[in-house]
C-alpha cells in the first residue's frame, strides 16, 4: 500500500501525527540545550516573506547577547531590535513592534517600557517557556525558531572538558 492509496481522512490523521512527534523532538533537543533554563519561541509576522521572517527570528534566537538577557530575565529591545537588523532583512524599524509574551516593549519605532511594563516583562521571562515576537509591518510573512537561554551552567559546561 501507498499514501496515494490511503483514504485522504487517514492520511491526514497520520501525518499530524508524525509533525506532533517532530515537533515534540525538535522541542525536546533545544529545551535539552547544555544549561538551558528556558524555553523560548520567537515568533516574527509581517515580514516580507517567510524566509525573510525566518532570518529576523533566527538571528534573534541564536543571538549570545539576546540568549544572556534571556537568562538574566532583562527585556533588553536593544538587543533584540539589533539582532534583527543583523539578519540581512529589509524593515523599517518606526514599523516594529516587539512584546514579550503579551507585555509591549516596543511599539512602531518606539520604546514603550514603563517601569509597570518592564516589571510585568520581567516576570512573563522568569517563566520557563515564553514567546517574544517581532512584528515587522512590511508583508504578511510569518516564522519562528525555538531557543534556550545561555548562562553559566552553559559556561562551566564547556570550560570544564578539553577536546
Amino acid at each position: 500500500m501507498t499514501l496515494s492509496d490511503c483514504k485522504v481522512g487517514a492520511y491526514e490523521v497520520f501525518s499530524t501525527a508524525v509533525l506532533e512527534v517532530c515537533t515534540l523532538l525538535a522541542q525536546g533537543i533545544v529545551r535539552d540545550g547544555e544549561g538551558a533554563t528556558k524555553f523560548i519561541t520567537v515568533a516574527v509576522e509581517q515580514g516580507r516573506s517567510i524566509a525573510e521572517c525566518l532570518a529576523v527570528a533566527y538571528a534573534i534566537a541564536e543571538s549570545p547577547l539576546v540568549k544572556t538577557a534571556f537568562f538574566a530575565s532583562d527585556p533588553n529591545w536593544g538587543r533584540i531590535l539589533a539582532a534583527a537588523g543583523r539578519s540581512g532583512a529589509r524593515f523599517n524599524p518606526d514599523q516594529v513592534s516587539v512584546s514579550i509574551g503579551p507585555v509591549s516593549i516596543f511599539e512602531r519605532g518606539t520604546p514603550t517600557m514603563t517601569a509597570k511594563t518592564e516589571a510585568k516583562a520581567v516576570a512573563v521571562m522568569k517563566r520557563p517557556e515564553y514567546q517574544i515576537s517581532l512584528v515587522a509591518g512590511t508583508g504578511r510573512g510569518l516564522g519562528h525558531y525555538w531557543t534556550c537561554d545561555l548562562g553559566h551552567e552553559y559556561v562551566r559546561i564547556n570550560a570544564d572538558y578539553r577536546t
